[in-house]
């Protein structure tokens, strides 16, 4: 049987209250571990609830960066969803309106804040 067809898309932003430290570099540290779990509790009941919710499969935490400002913390996640025919179809100018309706304007994710300019879908 054919694998069902998958589109994955990138999510970018960035999180104002979290410390950019060296050990969010790397995926084996517990600091990486324990933050992604938490992005995961905050990114996917986000997206199930966005016009890609019913073909949402799941989302991947790829890198904690450091930003510009130290005290920031850039998260880059890859996110994907099945691409049937029978699916919403994936349009990132919806997404990210939805994301940002649901963040409160870009600048909530559950206990963080968020750089309002910092949203990127596929971008």
């Amino acid at each position: 049987p054919l694998a069902p067809a998958v589109k994955n898309f990138t999510l970018n932003f960035t999180i104002t209250n979290l410390q950019f430290t060296a050990d969010l570099e790397k995926p084996s540290s517990r600091r990486f571990k324990s933050t992604e779990k938490v992005m995961y509790h905050y990114i996917d009941p986000l997206l199930r609830r966005s016009s890609v919710g019913p073909a949402y499969i799941g989302c991947k935490v790829m890198a904690f960066r450091s930003t510009k400002n130290r005290d920031d913390t850039g998260v880059d996640a890859m996110c994907s969803c099945r691409d049937e025919p029978s699916d919403p179809e994936f349009n990132r100018a919806t997404i990210y309106h939805e994301l940002s309706k649901m963040t409160d304007g870009i600048t909530k994710l559950g206990h963080y804040s968020l750089n309002s300019q910092s949203l990127y879908v596929n971008g």
